[in-house]
Order: structure tokens, then C-alpha cells, then sequence
């Protein structure tokens, strides 16, 4: 016997609690019927209305920060795809019935986002839990002492609030330190000055999300060059600092090395050394313009994509080997070779550029193949920058990205 189909029309009315769904531009796309009634607007008073046309801050009370604090905890969800949850906030609500008549109401919101296939937040489940018939219920009993507990309450919610705001605004300066550091380290683009090549570094969205990605690219003595990306696990200046200490002893190691699967190999050995580089993944690529040839190696990481003059990508994905210090013992790295013609691009870049929450790795990469092949024609510089708009998500990314574009 098939299982009965869900209405979840009826499912979302029957929600208990306020209820409503909201755009990411923040207008009601929906609201169930507790949310209805106790908001005290009719239904077409707040389907496709901006939120805060329906419910702004009493003017009339300097010190009201209700729409302020709920508009801060949506932009959170939208930036971050992850739920908040406020504290107890008042809010004053204007009459329906008796415009300029402001009546006292006490809320604990709870914000949490719906996101698509790809990680963008296309709705808001705005949820409500209405205390204030709780709250002067409890002031009738107790008299004074429930009043002074209320005051407390709302007091401590506020405290709460402030501390969060300074945590925040700690938080941003990390960040800013971080990606001071992050862009000290990276290395400038010269080569750009005699070869086709552009660099990009996205940071993520978030005050803590900055990350260990690096790339650098090297004029061999022979002639040819090596570009390579690498993402060092974790976050924060400690990540930034990681992320700085292998990029240049990559950086020595290609100069000195046969190829990339041996200057891979010594960055392994250097990194069991460097605290926090553990797992590090990392891809390396001798691009030899002469010989026709790509000489590579890969700890881990991502493969490099190889855009064909005529359009078609291939992936440079047979000398994949763990991640730096993944295994106890040193083993030797493999190494493949790859024909290249002039006016192919390569391209290399890290897991944020192509990788979702709950999404096959497999489809990040395919999508990366239909951007490049779509902007072929394309050279570095603009290539480089319709990529990020085309893979990362619209609300932001929530990991770094970094991206290399070579035409040969």
C-alpha cells in the first residue's frame, strides 16, 4: 500500500505557534493561522507586505529596539544559512483598530533559513512564541516581585543582546587581522605582468570563516612554471598563520624539486612539524608552455580543470594522493602528465569554490565545467571574475575561495 500524500498546506496551518514564512528580501510569503490571529493583522494586511512596514519600532519610545534587533537576527540567517535565536524581546504593536495606540507585547522569535539545492537562502521560517499573557499573568499573582522578575528579565535580555553585539564586533576585528595577514602572505600576481594568469581570494561571509587558502605561482629555472593551491583546515588567525608558513616552504621546495610530486612530498614532511597543518590539502602544477605538458600532483585537493581552446574541460585527476600528514608514514607522492596546446586555460582553486552542505562533490565539478566551457572565449581577468559570480552562492559563501587562471 503507497503512504498517503502530505498536505503540508495543512500541515503549516496546523503548526503550533506563530508562524510565518518570509522572502529574503523580508516580505510575508506566508503566515499561519495562530500568526494571523495573534499578531492582530488580517491576512492580506501582511501577505507581501515588508515586515517592518507591518510592525516598526513605536516611535513614540526612543528606547525601543525590537524591529532592530529582529532585522540584525534575519540578516545573520540570510549571511550565515544557519538559524538564530533571539532572546526575549518587547515589542511594542501598534492597534489595528486604534492607529497611534501602541500596546506592549513580549516575544521570543527564532529565525532559521529554507535553503536550495545549491545553499542559497530562498525563504525564512520566522517562528514566534507569544509570552505576554504569560508574563502579566505572572505579574497579577506576584504582584511587585513578578514586575521587578519582568524588569530583570527584560534587563538581562538586554545584557545579553550587548554582549553579543561586543562578541561580534571582537569577532570582526579577528577577521580583519586575519585577512590583513592572509593578503601580506598571498603573493602578488607579477607573473601576470608576461603571462595571461589572474588570481582571485573571496573571503567567506561570516566573522569567523576566515580561512587557510592560499595559491602562489613560481618562475622555475628551467623555464617553466609552477602554480599551486592549498587550503589549510580551521579558521582564524591561526589558519592565516599555517596557511603562510607552507605557501612559502611550497614556494622553496618547487625551485628545488624534480617536480611537484616531490616538492609535494617535502611539504609533507614539513608540515608534521607546523601545528594546525594537519590535513592540509594541497595541488601543484608544472606548466611546461614548450613541451606542451602539465606535470602534476595532487595531496587531497580538488582537481585542476583544463578548459580546451574548442571548449571542452578535463580534469587533471590521475595523481590524487591523502592530504599532507594523513598518513604515519612517508610515502612517495604520484605524479601524471597532461598535453596541453596554446590557448587552452587551467584552472585551479579550492573546495569553496565548488563544494555545498549536503551536495556530491560530483556536482560542484560539474558545475564548474558548464561555467568554464559557457565563458571560453573569455580571458583570464574576466573569466576569473564570471566564475566567482557564477559558483559561489548569492547570499555569500560560507567557506574561502581561491582561484588561479592560467592561459597557455
Amino acid at each position: 500500500m503507497s503512504d498517503p500524500a502530505i498536505d503540508y498546506r495543512a500541515v503549516f496551518q496546523a503548526l503550533p505557534g506563530m508562524v510565518a514564512l518570509l522572502t529574503p528580501e523580508l516580505v510575508y510569503s506566508d503566515a499561519n493561522d495562530d500568526f494571523v490571529t495573534n499578531s492582530g493583522r488580517p491576512r492580506e494586511g501582511l501577505i507581501g507586505r515588508y515586515l517592518f512596514d507591518v510592525f516598526p519600532d513605536n516611535p513614540n519610545d526612543p528606547s525601543a529596539s525590537g524591529a532592530t534587533n529582529l532585522a540584525a537576527s534575519l540578516r545573520r540567517v540570510l549571511a550565515s544559512g544557519e538559524r538564530d535565536t533571539m532572546a526575549l524581546q518587547r515589542y511594542d504593536v501598534e492597534s489595528a483598530d486604534r492607529p497611534g495606540e501602541w500596546e506592549e507585547r513580549y516575544w521570543s522569535p527564532i529565525n532559521a533559513p529554507v535553503l536550495d539545492a545549491e545553499g542559497r537562502v530562498v525563504l525564512l521560517v520566522h517562528r514566534v512564541e507569544e509570552v505576554t499573557e504569560l508574563i502579566r499573568a505572572r505579574g497579577r499573582a506576584a504582584g511587585d516581585r513578578a514586575r521587578v522578575l519582568e524588569a530583570e528579565l527584560y534587563t538581562r535580555s538586554r545584557e545579553l543582546q550587548e554582549a553579543n553585539q561586543r562578541l561580534r564586533q571582537a569577532h570582526a576585528r579577528e577577521r580583519s587581522v586575519a585577512l590583513a595577514l592572509q593578503d601580506a602572505m598571498l603573493p602578488a600576481p607579477r607573473l601576470t605582468e608576461h603571462h595571461q594568469t589572474a588570481v582571485r581570494y573571496q573571503p567567506a561571509v561570516g566573522a569567523l570563516n576566515v580561512c587557510g587558502d592560499w595559491y602562489d605561482l613560481v618562475e622555475l629555472p628551467d623555464g617553466t612554471m609552477s602554480v599551486a593551491v592549498g587550503d589549510v583546515v580551521g579558521h582564524g588567525l591561526a589558519a592565516a598563520g599555517v596557511m603562510g608558513q607552507l605557501r612559502s616552504a611550497l614556494s622553496a621546495a618547487s625551485l628545488t624539486s624534480t617536480g611537484p610530486a616531490q616538492a609535494l612530498e617535502a611539504l609533507g614532511l614539513y608540515a608534521r612539524s607546523v601545528d594546525g597543518a594537519e590535513s592540509t590539502t594541497a595541488v601543484s602544477v608544472h606548466i611546461d608552455r614548450a613541451g606542451g605538458t602539465l606535470t602534476y600532483s595532487s595531496a587531497g585537493h580538488p582537481p585542476p580543470a583544463l578548459l580546451r581552446h574548442g571548449g571542452t574541460v578535463e580534469f587533471l585527476d590521475r595523481a590524487t594522493d591523502p592530504p599532507l600528514g594523513a598518513r604515519p608514514e612517508h610515502v612517495a607522492r604520484p605524479q601524471a602528465q597532461h598535453a596541453c596546446s596554446s590557448g587552452d586555460t587551467l584552472v585551479l582553486y579550492t573546495d569553496g569554490l565548488i563544494e555545498r552542505r549536503y551536495e556530491d562533490i560530483d556536482i560542484g565539478l560539474a558545475r564548474l565545467a558548464d561555467s568554464l566551457a559557457a565563458h571560453r572565449t573569455l580571458g583570464p581577468e574576466r573569466l576569473a571574475d564570471a566564475l566567482l559570480l557564477d559558483l559561489l552562492p548569492a547570499a555569500g559563501a560560507t567557506d574561502d575561495a581561491a582561484l588561479v587562471v592560467i592561459r597557455i
